[in-house]
């Protein structure tokens, strides 16, 4: 037992580190906040895992997920302006639901497309600016759960450690400027995804896997994943699977 906390004490140290890392000029937000997503899924033991921000509108869009299954509830969530993650956006708190199917009633699109892909609990904590959110993180469980404080906490505080990454080169600067920024990241968002869309389709993959090839091809050629996905579109580079002729 106490290996087994002391190991997760060492990779949640090591998760506060390397996002730590990021607070630097000129870091790519779509990676860390991919980054972010993938390591709540590991240390909060959750099944996926995605990330929410709201663009200049205040409307919120999909910025980062640890699987197709998650994008894809999120994606019917603000489609229908329905679900946990609106809801934690809209008051600023932690919405938790232990268990979806109890929920059909308040949120009934949510309700049937999170079970279809099997999820049956859901969490959103607020992406908190003083009193703001300007987003959201979502997890997801295959089983109903309740979510314990401490790992409430460890959830909001890597929420937390998003929402410094995103404001801290724009501390000094003019709230427009931090829109702007925002803004950016959304249209990288949408660039992911088409060039995601390209090699699934050229390559007969899994849009997970198609990512999971795009960013590594970005980080073994130290490109940010961004600019290699608009080359990806524009047919400026080929990104080739590994094992693929």
């Amino acid at each position: 037992m106490t290996g087994s906390h002391s190991d997760r004490e060492r990779r949640l140290a090591d998760a506060f580190v390397s996002l730590a890392d990021t607070l630097v000029a000129d870091f790519d937000v779509i990676a860390l906040l991919t980054d972010l997503t993938g390591r709540c899924v590991d240390l909060l033991d959750m099944t996926a895992a995605g990330l929410m921000l709201a663009d200049q509108r205040g409307r919120l869009r999909v910025m980062a997920s640890s699987s197709e299954q998650a994008r894809m509830v999120e994606l019917l969530e603000i489609q229908n302006d329905e679900g946990p993650c609106l809801e934690c956006h809209r008051t600023g708190v932690a919405v938790l639901v232990e268990d979806i199917d109890r929920v059909r009633e308040q949120w009934p699109q949510f309700a049937d497309r999170a079970i279809s892909v099997g999820f049956r609990s859901a969490f959103a904590l607020p992406l908190r600016l003083r009193n703001d959110a300007i987003g959201a993180l979502n997890l997801f469980h295959r089983d109903p759960r309740r979510l314990s404080e401490e790992t409430l906490r460890v959830g909001q505080g890597l929420a937390d450690v998003a929402t410094i990454a995103l404001l801290q080169q724009q501390a000094m600067r003019r709230s427009a400027e931090l829109t702007e920024q925002l803004q950016l990241a959304l249209n990288s968002r949408i660039d992911i995804e088409q060039a995601k869309g390209v090699l699934a389709e050229r390559y007969q993959l899994e849009m997970d896997r198609a990512f999971d090839v795009l960013r590594s091809h970005a980080r073994s050629h130290s490109v940010r994943l961004s600019d290699l996905a608009r080359m990806v579109v524009r047919g400026e580079v080929n990104v080739i699977p590994p094992g693929s002729c």
